[in-house]
């Protein structure tokens, strides 16, 4: 008995520690339980900053996958725009500039001409000598003909002698005409007394030519100027031999005069700016014994015909030479002064290419290049006259590459403006 009373004493015992503990148990401090909670929600807290922070890693590989196809893009179209080739563009210039166009010209005397005797003879005195301004009539130089000093004496003799015939013959024409109208004589007798009269008054009027032919040949003994101007050249001295005319088998020029007042210069002008100059335009005239003077002509007239050989059209421009500023035979250098062409362009020589087809010249339409073929006209060095092509509207490219072709996508980065004409 003993035993189990002890054994339930133990278990009663065991019980009351057992609710004990557990009234200590249910009565918990107030930090104790907030310990407790907190302890209890960390596995949640934990998983919440796991899932942030897969969702952070997972936005970053988005964003560099995002970052790295937006790069790619980019970069594809970078590259595809850097495969297009850049081109700088300009338009034509409506019209061509006028020009100057230099060519040499040779100087000659508004008049001028050769003098040769009429005569022949022995220069006995010349009066003026090279250089000499003279004027019109002024006796340049005499002659000795003795020839015709004596067939003159003669034919003024043989004059006579027909005069006196022709007086005679006359006389005895009245004469056998009285008779007649006596029927003295027949008529027959009387016609011919007549025609003896007529005859011996033609030989009369003949002997008075030849007088007059060598009075005229005794004028020529004296050379005289036909016009005023200047002494250029002598050619005969006191004592020389002189031949009558030009056409004899040596023929000798006894003086050169030349009119220096006025003077012609002429030029032969390319049958390329044959139509470019006109009657009535201006040009300068220059020469290398003095650079700094110009001297202005007017053009006055032109040939009208382009040569065969030189395929040139010869111009001549008048110059007022009061002044003597010009010389007969002076090589001087005549400037025309070239309008612009209607009805043409001008264009950068830079805009060119030159192909078999022949010059073109790169246009863009739409960032697409077409080829289109010109005529030049006249290049001016830096640009180009075009007869037609080309609009004023046109693009036309600067400085075209050689593998350039129609069709060709460009890219335009800049458009110059079109130079101003001059």
């Amino acid at each position: 008995m003993s035993e189990q009373s002890h054994i339930v004493d133990a278990e009663t015992e065991n019980d009351a520690r057992s609710d004990v503990s557990n009234i200590h148990t249910d009565v918990v401090p107030a930090h104790e339980e907030a310990h407790a909670e907190r302890h209890i929600d960390a596995p949640g807290s934990m998983r919440s900053i796991g899932i942030l922070f897969a969702v952070v890693i997972l936005a970053a590989i988005g964003y560099g996958i995002y970052s790295r196809r937006s790069h790619e893009s980019s970069l594809q179209e970078t590259t595809a725009q850097e495969s297009i080739p850049p081109v700088i563009v300009t338009h034509a210039s409506i019209g061509s500039k006028s020009g100057e166009l230099t060519l040499p010209g040779s100087v000659s005397a508004y008049i001028e001409t050769p003098i040769y005797s009429r005569t022949n003879g022995y220069l006995r005195k010349w009066y003026y000598d090279i250089g000499a301004h003279v004027k019109q009539g002024d006796l340049l130089a005499l002659i000795e003909t003795p020839e015709v000093d004596q067939q003159l004496i003669q034919s003024r003799a043989e004059l006579e002698r027909q005069e006196a015939n022709a007086q005679l013959a006359g006389t005895t024409s009245d004469r056998w005409q009285s008779l007649l109208a006596k029927h003295a004589v027949s008529q027959q007798e009387a016609d011919q007394a007549r025609s003896n009269y007529i005859a011996a008054q033609a030989a009369v009027d003949a002997s008075k030519a030849n007088v007059k032919r060598l009075e005229e040949l005794q004028n020529y003994e004296k050379i005289t100027a036909p016009f005023s101007g200047v002494i250029t050249a002598r050619n005969t001295d006191i004592g020389d031999l002189i031949n009558a005319g030009s056409g004899s088998a040596n023929p000798r020029e006894l003086f050169h005069l030349a009119d220096t007042n006025k003077m012609r210069v002429y030029a032969a002008i390319p049958e390329l700016y044959a139509d470019r100059v006109r009657n009535g335009g201006v040009a300068k005239i220059t020469q290398d014994s003095n650079p700094g003077q110009v001297i202005t002509g007017n053009i006055v007239r032109n040939s009208s015909a382009i040569d065969r050989t030189s395929r040139t059209l010869n111009v001549e421009v008048d110059i007022d030479n009061r002044n003597n500023l010009l010389r007969p035979g002076a090589y001087v250098f005549v400037h025309f002064d070239l309008p612009g062409a209607p009805g043409t362009f001008t264009i950068p020589s830079n805009t060119m290419l030159f192909r078999a087809q022949g010059a073109q010249v790169a246009v863009v339409k739409d960032d697409r290049v077409q080829l289109k073929p010109i005529k030049i006209g006249h290049d001016y060095g830096d640009t180009v006259e075009v007869l037609s092509g080309i609009t004023a509207q046109d693009a036309l490219v600067l400085s075209p590459a050689d593998s350039l072709v129609s069709g060709a996508q460009v890219r335009v980065t800049s458009t110059v403006a079109p130079k101003g004409l001059e």
